[in-house]
């Protein structure tokens, strides 16, 4: 059995000398899905893991249900917080005013209430550092960090903004229920994954 021949030419876009801008994030051709901007570099994610998709699939239909009605819930879309950062948060609720249509790509930092987070292994200083730091930039209130327990379960580390530093205080880590008032009432049985 023999190998393919690897192609001659790989085509790798060649960034700008100052950096990519959230305007070429959004209207670059044929960028894989799931292309972040951090700091003004394109960010390619990898493969998701099962813990990461089963995580998302458990905390947007449970923040759905809790949401008041002048907010949403969306999956895996850009935040643009400046020319140079274009995050994608793995869950957003973003205020209802900010949808317009179902074409939408993107939305604005300041129309984010919460962006959450599910640590990867590729992403994982991202996810625990820099993004939350980017987010904090932007004001949005409030960040969840989700990892992966010792038991395989999700453990949420719950963040809100104090708006006089611009970063985030960690006011509270839940292991098997996700039980919250604030942005909004939040009850999420987090154990529910072993079902999923």
């Amino acid at each position: 059995m023999t190998a393919e021949p690897l192609p001659t030419e790989i085509s790798w876009p060649v960034p700008p000398q100052d950096g990519y801008t959230v305007d070429d994030l959004l209207t670059l051709p044929d960028l894989p899905p799931h292309t972040e901007l951090i700091d003004g570099s394109l960010v390619f994610v990898s493969p998701q893991r099962s813990f990461h998709s089963l995580a998302m699939d458990l905390l947007v239909p449970g923040l759905r249900t809790t949401v008041p009605r002048d907010l949403r819930v969306r999956r895996e879309m850009t935040v643009v917080v400046d020319k140079r950062q274009g995050p994608e948060p793995d869950v957003s609720v973003i205020r209802a005013a900010a949808v317009t249509d179902s074409q939408e790509t993107h939305y604005r930092a300041e129309d984010v209430l919460l962006a959450v987070e599910v640590v990867s292994p590729d992403s994982e200083k991202r996810d625990r550092e820099r993004k939350p730091q980017i987010y904090a930039q932007g004001g949005i209130a409030h960040f969840w960090r989700v990892e992966r327990g010792d038991d395989g379960r999700p453990v949420v580390y719950v963040y809100e903004l104090d708006p006089a530093t611009k970063a985030y205080g960690l006011v509270g880590i839940h292991h098997d229920r996700l039980k919250l008032s604030v942005p909004f009432s939040v009850d999420i049985d987090l154990s529910a994954i072993d079902e999923l």
